[in-house]
């Protein structure tokens, strides 16, 4: 099992990636996004690449930091959280693919997400099979992917955090 530690941090990255090129060009093409979804395209009002980067950074150090621990230092617990952890990403590109199909749209993501769920998929399923799913263990995965729900809308704020900033200094220069 160790030997699929470290590759959740780098699928999570190979999969943002696509979402930071991507996403800045597809809300400009797609204006019509923010009237028909207005609780969801909320998230994105005032879209800025600096901004969404600095979230991207934000939600890959839980993604590398607990990865980085269960390989060094393995343990029931920290297995569990990385686990929950990729199944959180998993269910991410699931959503994404869900999206694309809605929309009839490419949406960036979309492409990696392909690529990235049947690779996650049968690490889970080979991860799966080693682990003891015991109480702990199950409490930790879903303790895992709860707080990473709330760690996407700590992103999200920290988005807006960054362009307000953003916005303000390019007021100030003018």
């Amino acid at each position: 099992m160790k030997e699929y530690i470290l590759i959740l941090p780098i699928i999570f990255i190979f999969h943002d990636m696509e979402e930071v090129v991507g996403f800045g060009y597809f809300f400009k093409k797609n204006p019509d996004l923010y009237d028909r979804f207005p609780r969801v395209m909320k998230a994105y009002r005032n879209f800025k690449t600096e901004g969404f980067v600095a979230a991207v950074y934000e939600e890959f150090i839980p993604f590398f930091g607990v990865s980085l621990l269960a390989y060094y230092f393995p343990n029931k617990v920290l297995i569990s959280m990385w686990y929950g952890l990729f199944l959180a990403l998993a269910g991410h590109f699931i959503i994404h693919i869900g999206q694309t199909i809605y929309l009839k749209k490419y949406i960036p993501s979309f492409i990696t997400s392909l690529i990235c769920l049947p690779v996650s998929v049968s690490i889970l399923l080979r991860c799966t099979r080693v682990m003891d799913f015991d109480l702990v263990t199950i409490l930790t995965i879903a303790l895992s992917i709860i707080l990473m729900m709330f760690n996407l809308k700590l992103a999200h704020k920290l988005a807006h955090f960054v362009n307000g900033r953003m916005h303000i200094e390019e007021n100030v220069m003018r």
